[in-house]
């Protein structure tokens, strides 16, 4: 689908996108680079790194691959400054590595619900932290004159209600909804940095989906959730393009759901077709028989 922004809109920037190699972090990548955008990934798996960076530079994006896990503090530390050496600045860093599997509660160890924790929460907020320097306002490598840089996390609907068998990741995706408020106040307030998330519903061709709503369960999602449809991973993209750009200058501490309305679905329990009947046989008895209205004794 052809792109609605203008080819250059990111001319310039360098953006550090973690699970930059796979699913939406790659359309993301993908979609930074078109738009004029340098562009670092971070994974843990140097064979699908090195494969996404062949294929962006294929199509004459700026492109490199660092390999590094977001749990652990020196990898983020490193993959940072790598960044930085490599291209002279950081302007963007998107937070969309992740976690996720589907498990009961009681069946899932506390070592599998600190894994996610570690991974989405924790990751979040160790890369937020060690590319601060780069992003804030005057940071190195970025002048006063052009102020600080942005931030994307990318989250989940999850916790707004509860999930069946997500605890982990509702629990974490709430974590990181917090992070993003919190960085936005502060570092807003103190950097000039702009800190939001997305939350995707289900998007299709994604790791994500395939662990999480495989055809047996994608088959029925429709009988109980009436906006269930599949977005695709350019929706995201475009979403984190709007928000990286000047497009979207003036929006901080927002997380923007690009759902499809799904998160709003319930069950409908009265076809349309019989609402007129039913309402008016409601009407007729509660007028002939009102209830709790007292009645007179006398």
């Amino acid at each position: 689908m052809e792109s609605p922004f203008k080819a250059g809109i990111l001319k310039g920037k360098v953006a550090l996108i973690t699970g930059g190699a796979s699913g939406i972090g790659f359309e993301i990548s993908t979609q930074f680079g078109k738009h004029g955008a340098s562009v670092a990934l971070m994974g843990r798996r140097k064979q699908v790194l090195h494969s996404a960076v062949s294929v962006l530079q294929s199509l004459a994006i700026p492109a490199v691959g660092f390999e590094g896990d977001v749990r652990k503090q020196e990898d983020a530390e490193r993959v940072v400054e790598s960044t930085f050496k490599h291209f002279g600045r950081i302007d963007i860093l998107v937070n969309a590595a992740a976690g996720n599997f589907l498990v009961s509660a009681e069946d899932l160890s506390p070592n599998g619900f600190r894994t996610v924790l570690d991974i989405d929460s924790v990751g979040t907020f160790t890369m937020c932290r060690e590319a601060l320097k780069y992003l804030k306002k005057g940071g190195e490598g970025r002048s006063n004159s052009c102020g600080g840089g942005s931030i994307i996390n990318i989250s989940a609907t999850l916790h707004y209600t509860a999930s069946w068998y997500q605890i982990h990741v509702s629990a974490a995706k709430a974590a990181v909804d917090a992070t993003t408020r919190n960085l936005a106040l502060e570092w807003g307030t103190d950097y000039d940095i702009r800190v939001n998330g997305i939350a995707p519903g289900p998007i299709s061709d994604t790791p994500g989906m395939s662990k999480l709503a495989p055809d047996e369960i994608s088959s029925k999602a429709r009988d109980y959730m009436p906006l269930y449809k599949l977005g695709e991973k350019w929706d995201i993209a475009m979403t984190a393009l709007f928000l990286a750009s000047d497009a979207g200058k003036f929006i901080n501490g927002d997380v923007v759901i690009v759902d499809g309305g799904l998160w709003l679905s319930r069950p409908r329990h009265l076809a349309k077709e019989a609402v007129k009947q039913v309402s008016r046989s409601v009407e007729k008895r509660s007028r002939n028989a009102p209830v709790g209205v007292p009645k007179s004794k006398l």
